[in-house]
């Protein structure tokens, strides 16, 4: 089955102008951008989430961090840490219901699968890239326009 292709223009330009920016900025506006894009997911997942699941629903964010065997697992992607990277999912955080979501999600020998991530992830996946490519350049020349003022003010005391 071929998959559709997405092309999106002007996306080197929004790369060469987040470039102009402070490294720690820039990375700033991705993951706001990316936070934004991921909401829509978030919310088709934790309504898809099984109930009577212990806080599962509750449970499911938007973060920038994995706990350590996702680490583990994901070395290899991660180490390119010039880029910002935001993952969507059950918090694996002790006492907030998610620890068990994996084995909803993917079922086990004893227990058919009950999908909510990957059906959530497929309804908004479109809709988060046109987040993202209608977002950025906003974000970037917000960025932008606060250093120029933070630059100004320090300029004006001397």
């Amino acid at each position: 089955m071929a998959r559709p292709s997405t092309r999106i223009e002007g996306l080197r330009e929004l790369e060469a102008a987040l470039a102009d920016l402070p490294k720690t900025t820039g990375k700033n506006v991705l993951g706001r951008v990316l936070k934004k894009a991921a909401a829509a997911t978030v919310a088709d997942a934790q309504s898809n989430a099984p109930r009577d699941t212990g806080g599962l629903s509750a449970s499911i964010i938007v973060g920038a961090k994995l706990n350590g065997r996702q680490t583990s697992l994901n070395r290899q992607q991660l180490k390119n840490r010039s880029g910002v990277e935001m993952f969507i999912g059950p918090s694996y955080e002790k006492g907030k219901g998610g620890r068990h979501g994996h084995l909803l999600e993917f079922g086990t020998v004893n227990m058919p699968a009950q999908p909510f991530m990957r059906p959530a992830w497929d309804a908004n996946k479109d809709a988060a890239l046109r987040t993202i490519a209608d977002d950025l350049g906003s974000e970037i020349e917000k960025a932008a326009a606060r250093l120029a003022r933070k630059a100004a003010r320090k300029a004006a005391k001397g």
